[in-house]
């Protein structure tokens, strides 16, 4: 299990170690009201927001698990690298993994106030998806050639 020697960094690693679709009720805990969060797909500004966002990822996904591999931190800014394992709903695939990092910026209370996820959506996900995979496997050959 990671450890981190700033309290709100392991805070937030331990939260993420234990995410279950009953976490999202929790975010008030580790996220500010009016907490920004990007991903690559979504932009979206106050905690509402982002636990609509995790709740539609629970809904799309099974088994949805994060594992921080890394952390650094300094001053009121943290710097996580994770791997996202989940199986897709609508497909009986073998577990996926997705390989990120997320940049947070802690509010003076030790919340999150910034959450921004770094993360290939096209090598990490749109290729291990059936028929979408062979196409965006294509292109990229394409693009290297």
């Amino acid at each position: 299990m990671m450890t981190h020697e700033d309290p709100r960094v392991q805070r937030v690693i331990d939260f993420f170690h234990a995410y279950s679709p009953a976490s999202v009720a929790d975010f008030g805990r580790y996220y500010t009201e009016d907490c920004h969060f990007k991903d690559p797909f979504n932009e979206v500004r106050g905690l509402a927001e982002v636990q609509r966002i995790f709740r539609h990822m629970d809904e799309a996904l099974r088994e949805p698990r994060f594992t921080v591999t890394a952390a650094v931190a300094q001053k009121d800014q943290c710097f996580l690298t994770w791997d996202f394992s989940f199986r897709l709903r609508r497909y009986r695939h073998a577990p996926q993994v997705v390989r990120g990092a997320s940049h947070l910026r802690f509010a003076p209370d030790g919340r999150i106030a910034v959450h921004r996820d770094y993360w290939d959506a096209a090598e990490e996900l749109y290729e291990k998806l059936p028929v979408l995979g062979g196409l965006m496997r294509w292109l990229k050959r394409r693009a290297m050639a």
